[in-house]
């Protein structure tokens, strides 16, 4: 039996060149993307839901008006969890970065624990800790729903048209590949217009 061999379409040679030379066009547009430092990103995401806790640490109530315009760093955290504690001063040090700028860091306290559900406790723990970003207590976890979230810590990174552009599970230190993507993304959305 005789096999004949697998042939290419009889296509013009020049045919083969365009296909090939739009297939390299693609990936150096890619390749420049990523070069740049920017995801290419048609879509930007879910909006972010409103951070609509009742009582506030470090701050008045925050509406969708306070935070128009601005990037916002949400963290979903609770004090009483070993992950939040070791990534709270990466935290401090976001918010120090970033302090005298259009980002705005809340922390949302969902509890875990009986105890972290207790005010004071809150309030004592945001103290030791040092912390001064804004401090959602989201005891109901109308927030933590709201966003879906799943994670003790969970950072989301909201553009300033209140889009999620960038979440990062778990722990976050300072320095880390984690940590270089949220500080890139916080920078990026920066210069992006409201």
């Amino acid at each position: 039996m005789h096999l004949k061999a697998a042939r290419w379409p009889a296509w013009p040679w020049s045919s083969w060149v365009r296909i090939g030379g739009l297939g390299l066009a693609l990936v150096a547009v890619a390749t420049l993307g990523v070069a740049a430092g920017r995801a290419i990103e048609p879509d930007p995401g879910p909006p972010a839901p409103a951070l609509s806790a009742n009582r506030w640490l470090n701050s008045k109530k925050l509406t969708a008006a306070d935070l128009r315009g601005r990037v916002v760093l949400v963290e979903f955290w609770a004090f009483d969890c070993i992950n939040c504690q070791r990534t709270a001063p990466a935290m401090k040090k976001l918010d120090s970065i970033y302090a005298d700028s259009e980002v705005v860091i809340v922390g949302v306290h969902t509890p875990e624990l009986d105890d972290e559900r207790v005010f004071s406790n809150v309030e004592k723990a945001v103290a030791k800790q040092g912390i001064g970003y804004p401090i959602a207590i989201d005891n109901d976890y109308r927030i933590w729903n709201s966003y879906q979230n799943r994670y003790w810590p969970a950072l989301y990174v909201v553009d300033k048209r209140g889009f999620i552009r960038h979440t990062h599970i778990g722990e976050l230190h300072e320095g880390t590949a984690g940590w270089n993507e949220v500080v890139r993304w916080i920078d990026a959305l920066r210069k992006e217009p409201a």
